[in-house]
């Protein structure tokens, strides 16, 4: 992974800065396409020498992630995960490869960060509504959030199956199946031949190659400006993920619900506004970028920086920005 120094600044100038990153290569041969996908807006931006193979690759990654999305959409009741979800406590399901290696990855970092990072954070999230500002109430949430328990997800590799010995155990792949339908993705660019693309969902972002003779610049959203860029990351063959409490969320009585949920207490997590990761694959940055938001920046960044070749922007509660060991030098 390429390391480069970091530049803050205010929006008006950092959008200068993209548009001027992509004039000086594009010349009409730079392709984009965008669609609602995996609940979020997925994009795909490759630099194509025909244009006509560049879109038809184009149109199949927008392929494959909205099969991935059909089999890993929680709210999709004919969703492979909706059938996992209603037979697992019953039996061993057999499932696809697909969400074999999801969760899988998912119970790694589970037990890497000690369960702050917890696929079945959805026994309790299942009751939050964000667009209508409905939360669980006490009685609710104090029953469900016993079900929180990534231990209780019992896999079997060899039988491709999934069990939870919680009755009341409920899972979402909101944290990780983003990354994970954008490194599939990248794989089927790179099958193709693409050496230079972009693709992003909502948050997640992976690079392949770069801009010809200089690194594409990824902004970090300021949380608490749409309009502005808290820091700018020049980066390269990497990919880069972003958990908000903007995303999703509402208001009641000043307190902010949003959608990153501490599986210790089934609430919202309240420590940071913002958590940004680099990694080499948008798996593992989606993950820790959600975990890192749980932990806080104390903790969050000691997990980071025990990880060799991953790096993380921390925006606390007051917005003050927080660098993993790495980054911390190249801002110097």
């Amino acid at each position: 992974m390429k390391r480069f120094s970091l530049k803050i600044g205010r929006s008006v100038a950092l959008a200068m800065v993209l548009a001027l990153a992509g004039a000086n290569v594009a010349r009409g041969e730079w392709l984009k396409d965008q669609r609602e996908l995996m609940g979020t807006q997925v994009t795909v931006e490759l630099w194509a020498d025909d244009i006509e193979s560049g879109k038809k690759v184009i149109r199949q990654v927008f392929d494959e992630v909205q099969r991935l999305d059909e089999m890993m959409n929680p709210w999709n009741p004919k969703s492979e995960l909706s059938r996992i979800n209603r037979e697992a406590a019953n039996r061993a399901v057999v499932t696809t490869p697909e969400v074999m290696e999801v969760v899988t990855k998912a119970l790694y970092y589970s037990r890497l960060s000690n369960g702050a990072f917890d696929i079945s954070f959805a026994s309790v999230g299942q009751h939050y509504d964000y667009r209508t500002g409905r939360s669980p109430d006490e009685k609710t949430l104090n029953a469900d959030k016993t079900n929180i328990d990534y231990q209780a997800i019992i896999l079997d590799p060899k039988a491709s199956t999934l069990f939870f010995s919680r009755p009341g155990l409920q899972i979402d792949l909101g944290g990780i199946a983003k990354g994970y339908a954008v490194d599939a993705g990248v794989d089927i660019l790179r099958r193709a031949g693409v050496v230079a693309a972009v693709v992003g969902a909502g948050g997640d972002s992976r690079i392949l190659g770069d801009l010809g003779n200089r690194p594409r610049v990824i902004g970090i959203r300021h949380p608490r400006n749409k309009d502005e860029y808290a820091v700018v990351v020049p980066l390269a063959d990497t990919a880069i993920s972003t958990s908000g409490d903007y995303e999703r969320f509402f208001m009641t009585d000043g307190v902010r619900y949003h959608h990153i949920l501490d599986p210790q207490t089934g609430r919202s997590a309240s420590q940071v506004q913002s958590a940004s990761v680099i990694a080499t694959k948008a798996i593992d940055s989606d993950a820790l970028s959600t975990t890192s938001f749980v932990l806080g920046v104390e903790r969050g960044l000691e997990l980071i920086n025990s990880l060799p070749g991953i790096d993380a922007i921390i925006i606390d509660g007051q917005g003050k920005l927080h660098y993993s060991q790495e980054l911390l030098l190249s801002t110097k």
